[in-house]
């Protein structure tokens, strides 16, 4: 399991065992220096994974990752504005592939987050105290995909990974977020952001 980013820090993207469509979308980035020197992460939302890299490319760390518990990669229009009232109805409650540029803030709550998409409300950011904390704690340990689609759609993550790579990584500065999608192929994804 991956939540201790000290030993992730030292390790090498290559020897992980990751999946092809993390490894065909970081070849790209790489190779066509899409994230143009900034930082950036990876999420597999197949996997429940994200993977988070200086801007020379050399992995920070990674982890398993909680995720939007409906299935799609599409944002619902409207949701941005739910999720300010405190109610996302259940089937908006998508994690959106794609190619954001991110920027670190803060929710209402004053809590430091990395904003994916502001007007969305889709952000990465720890996980939070509170009734559900026990039971998504477990989950991110177990580290199962399909026990990780429990989110509202953000890409939540343990404490101390925030803490230690997302905030120190991210949280510096503008970055690139890529999310893998889950309904179509990394093929057709690669060929979307090429054409963007």
């Amino acid at each position: 399991m991956a939540l201790a980013p000290a030993a992730c820090a030292s390790e090498n993207f290559q020897d992980l065992r990751t999946s092809e469509d993390a490894r065909s979308l970081l070849a790209w980035v790489q190779r066509t220096g899409d994230a143009h020197g900034r930082p950036y992460a990876v999420v597999d939302k197949r996997s429940a994974h994200i993977y988070v890299f200086h801007a020379d490319g050399r992995l920070a760390g990674h982890s398993p990752a909680l995720l939007g518990s409906a299935m799609g990669d599409h944002i619902v229009p409207g949701v941005g504005d739910h999720a300010q009232t405190g109610h996302v109805p259940p089937d908006e409650r998508t994690t959106p592939a794609g190619r954001f540029e991110a920027q670190p803030g803060e929710n209402r709550s004053g809590e430091h987050v990395i904003w994916v998409d502001y007007e969305s409300a889709f952000a990465i950011h720890r996980l939070r105290p509170g009734f559900s904390y026990q039971a998504r704690r477990g989950r991110l340990a177990d580290a199962k995909a399909a026990a990780m689609r429990v989110s509202w759609g953000c890409v939540v993550v343990p404490v101390a990974f925030y803490q230690q790579v997302v905030q120190r990584v991210l949280g510096a500065a503008r970055s690139v977020i890529y999310v893998l999608p889950e309904t179509r192929t990394v093929q057709g994804f690669l060929r979307t952001l090429e054409q963007d």
